[in-house]
């Protein structure tokens, strides 16, 4: 329920948000509610499962691992575009972004 609630949450800034950092933080939100939902999911079934193998739980948290890393080059390379497009235009409005089309 809280990674829904945290999901939800950042579905709903994406959508209604015009600041560009704050749709950039909004989808962080959203990947960090699937880290929680996939941890969770993880020991959820591994309880279920009573496997003996020790490590038997920890594929929800290497998945969280690899997204952890994808989220930090995310984070890199949209950080990048946000003080290029405040260089250009000075704002971080994503309105002025049509500007770019021409």
């Amino acid at each position: 329920m809280l990674s829904m609630a945290l999901f939800t949450i950042g579905i709903v800034g994406v959508l209604t948000r015009r600041n560009a950092i704050i749709i950039f933080m909004c989808i962080e939100l959203m990947l960090n509610a699937v880290n929680l939902l996939l941890v969770a999911f993880s020991k959820m079934h591994h309880l279920q499962l009573l496997s003996t193998n020790a490590a038997a739980g920890s594929e929800g948290q290497l998945f969280v691992f690899f997204i952890m890393v994808v989220a930090a080059a995310e984070v890199a390379v949209g950080l990048a575009i946000i003080v290029m497009m405040y260089r250009n235009i000075h704002s971080v409005d994503i309105n002025f972004l049509n500007r770019l089309k021409n």
